[in-house]
């Protein structure tokens, strides 16, 4: 069977030898992912935005990352371990020039979602798994992993210019981790 390996997010997609996967890589490399769906459900708009600010994360997307916070987002506000980040961009500097560069896959689950009344506003909560590598070592079954467990507490608010939903505050709460944290170190 074929299969495409990406090791790293700096890295191309590498086709394994064979002619099935040499078509799917060229397939691959002109997929897009947009950042707004049609046909969603409002629950499921309310999470896309989760969706796609996980997705601009683990494949180091800026566009898709900015696309998930509201407005200019200069006022979105982002906590984690007690620290508040104000600002898209400031956000953006820290979580993507800081876990962007690394292989990651944020998984969501037991989500639930309350849409305020009026329909404008709506607060999402969910768990989430969150696998860390270093560059270059996803595939390295014995090289140095950090898995976290956090509680996500999101605000909402819905953007009448396209009307997708978009993030205002998220708060990250680890409840468990386990691995080598040594991961998560910042770059000098």
């Amino acid at each position: 069977m074929a299969y495409l390996r990406n090791t790293t997010k700096t890295s191309k997609l590498t086709p394994v030898p064979g002619k099935e996967s040499i078509a799917i890589f060229l397939c691959l490399m002109k997929m897009s992912r947009p950042h707004i769906l049609s046909g969603l459900t409002e629950r499921e708009a309310i999470a896309d935005a989760l969706y796609r600010v996980l997705i601009g994360l683990d494949h180091n997307d800026i566009p898709m990352f900015d696309s998930a916070f509201a407005g200019d987002g200069d006022d979105a506000i982002f906590i984690f371990r007690g620290k508040e980040i104000k600002g898209r961009d400031n956000i953006k500097t820290e979580i993507i020039g800081w876990v962007g560069p690394m292989v990651t896959t944020h998984t969501i689950s037991n989500a639930r979602i309350d849409i305020k009344e009026g329909g404008k506003t709506a607060a999402f909560n969910s768990y989430v798994l969150a696998q860390h590598c270093p560059v270059g070592r996803g595939e390295d079954n014995y090289g140095p992993k950090w898995l976290a467990c956090a509680e996500y507490f999101v605000d909402l608010v819905k953007d009448d210019s396209d009307g997708s939903w978009k993030i205002k505050k998220w708060l990250i709460n680890v409840i468990w981790s386990q691995g080598d944290f040594s991961v998560m170190d910042k770059p000098n």
